[in-house]
């Protein structure tokens, strides 16, 4: 694997480069700005190419020094995106609402975790021994502790990287952030001001497409920074991928094995990424 390529096509196709009203903007966004058309800032994609890159390469690095990343969106265009991309690349996400102290009340957030934790094991037996009072309630914590939390419930301590879409609804999440230290990567708008934000990306947080490239750029540069993890402790991932198809080869060579093989093989040829990450992520647990 490689850090991800992209081009100033993608970023004009996914529309990164729509700003809001000129009316609403932030002159401390001023120097992205590259002009207006019909009333909307336009962002300069000349300086977020590169400063995309810049970003993308802070991921890969923080990841392959074992570093965990925490993408943070709770915008309803972000929830999905930003839970998709963190579970592709094993790392760790807040989609539902940022709970003050998240950060810097860490101690605090870990009881709650593991409150659902003893939650869910109780599930798995059915509330054995509760009323059906007692159980409904259950589940209603149960739910509201797994929108919250389950994004983090296995990160295990503080992240050493935040990856944010849109600062201003983020404001809560960027400000712990700054104070304990921690690395800020996040997507500006032209209405947001950068303060705060360690790599600025200028570009267009509100559009899905836009919101899907970043993510999807950012969980392959967090999967990379992973493949460089697991090959500087001596770990094969093409060996470990392949191991399945080879044991069922080994133990019966039929012409008809061979053949029920033979999609598998197209498919991951197919979703050469998806694989990759179901292979990174599997050989990261072992």
């Amino acid at each position: 694997m490689a850090l991800p390529e992209f081009t100033m096509r993608q970023l004009l196709e996914a529309g990164v480069h729509f700003g809001h009203q000129t009316q609403r903007w932030n002159p401390r966004m001023g120097p992205y700005i590259y002009g207006a058309r019909n009333g909307i800032h336009i962002v300069d994609l000349t300086q977020t190419v590169p400063m995309l890159d810049q970003a993308l390469q802070v991921i890969r690095d923080t990841v392959a020094k074992g570093g965990r990343v925490l993408f943070v969106g709770t915008k309803r265009q972000a929830s999905q995106p930003i839970a998709e991309a963190a579970e592709k690349s094993a790392q760790y996400y807040m989609n539902h609402r940022w709970l003050g102290g998240t950060l810097t009340n860490w101690q605090t957030v870990s009881q709650s975790i593991q409150r659902l934790r003893q939650i869910d094991e109780q599930a798995e037996q059915g509330f054995a021994g509760l009323t059906k009072k007692e159980r409904l309630g259950m589940e209603r914590d149960q739910g509201k502790l797994q929108a919250s939390l389950g994004g983090i419930r296995e990160m295990g301590g503080l992240p050493d990287l935040l990856f944010v879409i849109d600062v201003r609804k983020e404001a809560l999440a960027i400000s712990e952030a700054n104070k304990l230290g921690i690395p800020v990567v996040a997507v500006v708008d032209t209405n947001c001001a950068p303060d705060g934000v360690d790599y600025i990306i200028p570009g267009n947080d509100d559009a899905a497409r836009a919101i899907a490239l970043y993510c999807d750029l950012v969980a392959r540069a967090a999967l990379d920074g992973m493949s460089a993890q697991l090959g500087a402790a001596g770990v094969d991932i093409g060996a470990f991928e392949e191991a399945p198809v080879e044991e069922a080869l080994a133990e019966d060579d039929t012409a008809a094995e061979a053949e029920a093989a033979e999609p598998a093989a197209d498919e991951g040829e197919a979703s050469d990424i998806d694989a990759a990450a179901r292979a990174l992520a599997e050989a990261a647990r072992s």
